[in-house]
């Protein structure tokens, strides 16, 4: 089995990375130079073959493509005979409805910030919209609190993969400098020093 996940940095695919490395699955990591058309970029026309968008993260595995960083979290939970992600109807749907505000309402906010800062042509960055992306973080913060109050864990009494987005997703709005409630950088803090989290940020510190 070829398992091999594209990435840089900090950014989404560090989801990815702690995943694989809380998995001991056997995969390649490979650091691509972000928006560059050079060789090992992730505009060039190899990584854009795999990656239409030229985005990070991609996974390949053998033939099998995939993109989305939730989308490949989940696949290395199956892959890992679905060690990290809950089993049972009731269970899954609550790891999804988790996920899935993580992604669509904590997360939209902050990347909307991104786009803004390096991410659009600079003639379509909006500085005005900063404040409002904090607005929107603050408010999705309160919401979650009241509808997944934090714990040890984000679900239950032990670690899944739902703790690599919401970690991850905290301290990408604390990279941004916008106001995360201090419970949830101690929760990030505690689970970076997992050592998979460690062995992680080792592959682009």
């Amino acid at each position: 089995m070829s398992l091999t996940l594209y990435g840089f940095g900090p950014s989404r695919s560090l989801r990815c990375l702690w995943a694989l490395e809380e998995s001991g699955l056997d995969f390649d990591y490979v650091e691509l130079k972000f928006q560059s058309d050079e060789t090992g970029g992730s505009q060039h026309s190899d990584y854009v073959a795999l990656n239409s968008q030229g985005k990070v993260p991609t996974l390949k595995h053998d033939d099998f493509v995939l993109t989305e960083s939730a989308a490949i979290v989940n696949y290395i939970d199956a892959l890992a005979n679905g060690r990290f992600i809950p089993q049972g109807a009731q269970a899954r749907a609550k790891y999804d409805e988790f996920s899935y505000f993580v992604l669509s309402e904590l997360e939209q906010p902050l990347w909307s910030t991104g786009k803004h800062r390096f991410a659009l042509p600079e003639d379509q960055r909006i500085e005005a919209m900063f404040d409002t992306a904090k607005w929107e973080f603050n408010k999705a913060v309160k919401a979650f609190q009241k509808l997944h109050p934090l714990s040890e864990y984000a679900l239950g009494n032990s670690f899944t993969f739902a703790d690599c987005l919401l970690a991850h997703t905290v301290h990408w709005a604390f990279r941004f400098k916008i106001d995360v409630p201090q419970a949830y950088l101690d929760y990030r803090d505690r689970m970076f020093e997992r050592p998979a989290a460690v062995r992680a940020f080792a592959h682009f510190s």
